[in-house]
Formats: structure tokens, C-alpha cells, sequence
């Protein structure tokens, strides 16, 4: 008895393995499926891989690409070729940034002209000023927060809402299980997913801690103390992730260094746009 239905099952899935072929035969030999495949060339912008250096990665950018299945169907529906009718898919890179938190983060795709702008918040920082200079500017930035300064802050971490937000140490170490709590803790007054972590130099501890949570871990391109200004002037370019101290000097500065930016053609995101493959 079980011989038998187990031929039948064989027999049964042979026949739509078969008929299945056969259609998708038929399809691809349909006129209709032929032309949308004739102009693949002119829709098709090919995705380029992330770039691995030994232990550094720099995303890539996906392309995107004709959806043959969903065109040949909305059109043969139609009953005609209809180019207007194309349907396009995302196309993802064989080497993508979300495959590997084994790998310090080290700048955005060197193609986009986007710069973030990072804060680190710890001790005694008070960032209202800053907060309020970037709303007036209307550009958001990346704010890294103590674990500690998130227990004793609730209050200042809320005004931070409309930026990203992510968790920089806990009381200026990296323990995993603390950092876990962090994280948790700040994706609820914030609302929104942590995405990465923080070092200033290739730290091994770091990076596979953040690994086994699937986040990324970030090295800045720059870290300014002062002289805020001059250094962005100086240091200008595309894709960048640029560290600035809370300091008053940098407060002063941080003004019309927004204003530079912008009038070089940059815009300022946060480090999760900057590092988007999309």
C-alpha cells in the first residue's frame, strides 16, 4: 500500500514538474516575452559589489533590473507588448554590506555625495545646543549614546527622536550583555532599530560582539575636537563619517560649517543612510 502511493506521489510530481516546464517552454518563447527581454539592455542598471579591504568594508549599490515574470503576465493580460507595462525589480549585489558584520564600516559609497555627522554622548555632554542647530538647519545627524548617560538622560534622549539614534558603550566599556540592555532599552524610548556600533580604531572586541547582535560596527573618517570649520574645509569629500566632540568651540562652528557643506553640494544624513546600498 505505501509502494503504491509513494508511486502515485512520484507520478503526480513528475507531471507538474513536467507541465511546469513545458509552460515556462511556451513562455519564453513567447513573443511578448521576447520583446521585454529585447530591452533589457535599456532598463537595466547593474548593482556594484561592496569593497572588501582585509578587515574594512565600503558598501556597494544595488541596480535594478526588468521583473520578466510580473511584465510578461501584466501584459499578456493586456494581450499585447506594451513597454509602458514593464514592471522592475531591485537588483542586490553579490557582495553586500548585509552580509558581513565581520567587517569594520569605514565610509559610505565614495559615489554619493552625502556626509554624516556623528555625536557622541556621555558624561556630563549636553547636546541642546547642538540639537537645536540642526533643526534649524533642517539636517539630521547620528547621536551615540552612553548606557549610562541613556539611564540617567530619558528625558534629553527624547528630544533626540527625530535622529538616529544608537548606543555607543556602557559607562565607556563594551561588555555584551550590557550593551544588549542598552540597545533594547534605547530602540524603546526611541522607537527605532539600532543598526551599529561605534570605535574609533580597529577593536576586535568590538567588532565581534557587534557581529554576534547583527549590527555593523562604524570607524569614523575623521574626529574633530576643534578648529571644526578649517578641518571640514580641509578634509571635504564624498561619503564621509565625521566625528564631532561636544565642545563649545565645535558649538560655535557647527553653523555656518553646515551652511559649507550644503554650499559644496553635500547632503547631510544619518549614518544609516549613508551606509544604504539602495
Amino acid at each position: 500500500m505505501i509502494k503504491k502511493i509513494f508511486i502515485l506521489l512520484t507520478i503526480t510530481l513528475l507531471g507538474f514538474y513536467c507541465t511546469n516546464k513545458e509552460i515556462n517552454n511556451l513562455k519564453e518563447k513567447d513573443i511578448i516575452m521576447e520583446q521585454i527581454k529585447a530591452n533589457e539592455s535599456k532598463y537595466t542598471i547593474y548593482p556594484k559589489n561592496a569593497t572588501i579591504d582585509n578587515n574594512t568594508i565600503i558598501p556597494g549599490v544595488k541596480g535594478i533590473g526588468i521583473d520578466y515574470d510580473k511584465s510578461y503576465y501584466e501584459m499578456k493580460e493586456y494581450g499585447n507588448y506594451n513597454e509602458a507595462m514593464t514592471i522592475m525589480r531591485e537588483l542586490t549585489p553579490d557582495i553586500s554590506i548585509e552580509d558581513n558584520y565581520d567587517k569594520f564600516v569605514v565610509r559610505g559609497n565614495p559615489n554619493k555625495k552625502e556626509i554624516a555627522l556623528i555625536f557622541k554622548l556621555s558624561n556630563n555632554v549636553n547636546p541642546d545646543k547642538i540639537i537645536n542647530i540642526l533643526e534649524d538647519k533642517y539636517v539630521k545627524a547620528t547621536f551615540f549614546i552612553d548606557g549610562t548617560y541613556l539611564e540617567e538622560k530619558v528625558m534629553r534622549i527624547r528630544k533626540i527622536k527625530k535622529h538616529e539614534t544608537e548606543i555607543l558603550s556602557y559607562n565607556g566599556k563594551f561588555n555584551k550583555s550590557l550593551i544588549k540592555t542598552s540597545m533594547s532599552y534605547l530602540e524603546t524610548i526611541s522607537q527605532n532599530t539600532t543598526s551599529y556600533c561605534y570605535s574609533e580604531k580597529e577593536d576586535n572586541n568590538i567588532l565581534n560582539i557587534c557581529k554576534k547582535l547583527n549590527k555593523h560596527t562604524i570607524i569614523p573618517n575623521l574626529i574633530v575636537k576643534n578648529n571644526l570649520y578649517s578641518t571640514i574645509k580641509k578634509n571635504i569629500d564624498n561619503a564621509l563619517m565625521i566625528t564631532i566632540e561636544i565642545n563649545n568651540y565645535n558649538e560655535e562652528e557647527l553653523s555656518p560649517t553646515i551652511d559649507y557643506i550644503k554650499s559644496k553640494g553635500y547632503t547631510l544624513v544619518t549614518i544609516n543612510k549613508l551606509l544604504s546600498e539602495d
